[in-house]
């Protein structure tokens, strides 16, 4: 592609080929659901599919999500989908929402909601501001890099409830960490959990190229041993 036939495209004066849309959004990281919006405006038809959860062609992903999330146990883990709405949860994640207001747990759980809502998570949470710094620092990356009306306005969402509970997201160094826990008190004690993300890196799928798995490790043998005793008295 030269210099002068790109300038054309960038001011109207050449139309693009399909081809060519892909070939730029993919080198701008762009995700396949706006690649898909992209394309239209160019008046090419989509390229990404955009399955549901429950469509019958998503079934190897739930099976293979399923299996992972069961093997994560007894760490929690939970699957989420662009918007942060919970997809599913291994029986372990019941540590992340005890003691939580039961309307924040009605379909469809956004698990940011959850997580710094006055009546949810966040009374549970010990490091608060840390652990707020993460999550508006996640939201602020997906904004980013896809503009989402939806993920805005939730965005202001947390923080207003940030203001209401007179908490500051921040990080803390102290030197002695190498990554900043989620710190939680429980019925068994004090936990503290390290988030791990896993994607999709192959997906050509809408749908599943916007799931991430974010399963918990133990940040510690107390906290392993908690886990390893709740997993015992589980039904």
């Amino acid at each position: 592609m030269s210099p002068k036939h790109l300038s054309f495209v960038e001011t109207g004066r050449s139309v693009p080929s399909p081809e060519m849309v892909l070939h730029l959004a993919r080198h701008l990281e762009v995700p396949p659901r706006h690649r898909n919006d992209l394309l239209l405006a160019a008046g090419y038809a989509p390229r990404h599919t955009a399955l549901t959860w429950d469509d019958d062609g998503f079934a190897p992903i739930r099976r293979a999500v399923r299996a992972v999330l069961t093997g994560h146990e007894p760490a929690p883990a939970i699957v989420v989908d662009r918007r942060w709405n919970l997809v599913a949860a291994n029986r372990a994640a019941s540590i992340l929402t005890e003691g939580v207001a039961p309307e924040l747990l009605e379909p469809p759980v956004n698990v940011l909601r959850t997580c710094l809502h006055p009546d949810g998570l966040a009374r549970r949470i010990a490091n608060l501001g840390e652990w707020a710094e993460h999550i508006i620092g996640n939201v602020d990356k997906q904004v980013q890099l896809a503009p989402d009306p939806s993920l805005e306005a939730l965005r202001s969402e947390l923080v207003s409830y940030l203001d209401a509970l007179g908490v500051t997201p921040r990080t803390l160094l102290d030197g002695t960490r190498l990554a900043v826990p989620l710190h939680l008190a429980t019925a068994d004690g004090d936990v503290r959990l390290l988030a791990t993300i896993a994607t999709f890196g192959t997906a050509v799928d809408a749908t599943l190229s916007e799931l991430t798995i974010e399963a918990f490790l133990p940040a510690d043998p107390e906290t392993a041993r908690a886990l390893e005793r709740r997993q015992v008295v589980a039904p």
